[in-house]
């Protein structure tokens, strides 16, 4: 357990957050960032590690990455909230798509902010979810709103169900107009496994290449 003794200078507590990444440097990096503003007891880089750290910890806050090996942070809020509803979620994720923030909030997540955020306002946003406050990066604000002001969930389409959480990333980024080592560069994975991706995405949807895939994209309002 980290220390249960850590505070702020004025005496309040500081937060104690567990990290669920699938980049290791990344959550290295975080950390890095996060400096004292909080008390990291805790990491993953799986669905499986990370249900099982937060359930041992059991910390005020989980930053959570959204695409996970093993489903995904949906699938974390799934397995972790029912027995341990006292503890606060927050995401963080490359994606700003309305699919991803709209799912992990309706899975119970408190809020949702992009890895482009600066350290000192995530840790801000760590000590605001903790505190029980919702914190959304601007921009994704509006989709939660538009979500749950909805009187029915969001169609599902059977065939994007049909993509794995990392093949929609990529289709995602493909469709924006990216080259194959900037979607790399962006996912932190090689132009080879990109390239693998992209293949099985094209199979799955019966496209037959990336311009077929930006227009099947732009129709679903995915970019």
């Amino acid at each position: 357990m980290g220390d249960e003794n850590s505070t702020f200078a004025d005496g309040t507590s500081v937060p104690r957050v567990v990290i669920v990444d699938d980049h290791r440097l990344f959550r290295s990096g975080v950390r890095g960032e996060l400096g004292d503003a909080v008390d990291v007891i805790g990491e993953a880089g799986d669905v499986d590690s990370a249900v099982r750290v937060i359930t041992e910890q059991r910390p005020d806050l989980v930053l959570l990455d959204v695409h996970l090996p093993g489903g995904g942070g949906a699938e974390v809020l799934r397995r972790v909230l029912p027995q341990h509803p006292e503890i606060r979620f927050l995401a963080l994720s490359v994606s700003d798509a309305a699919e991803d923030v709209i799912g992990v909030v309706r899975g119970g997540a408190r809020g949702y902010v992009t890895k482009t955020i600066s350290g000192k306002d995530l840790a801000n946003a760590i000590v605001r979810v903790a505190d029980g406050d919702a914190v959304f990066s601007p921009r994704l604000a509006g989709f939660v709103l538009d979500a749950f002001s909805a009187t029915d969930a969001p169609p599902m389409d059977p065939e994007l169900d049909r993509l794995t959480q990392r093949e929609r990333e990529v289709l995602r980024l493909i469709a924006r107009g990216y080259a194959y080592k900037e979607v790399a560069k962006e996912l932190f994975i090689s132009v080879k496994t990109v390239e693998t991706h992209v293949s099985s995405v094209l199979r799955k949807l019966q496209l037959s290449n990336r311009h077929e895939l930006s227009r099947w994209a732009t129709a679903r309002k995915l970019v």
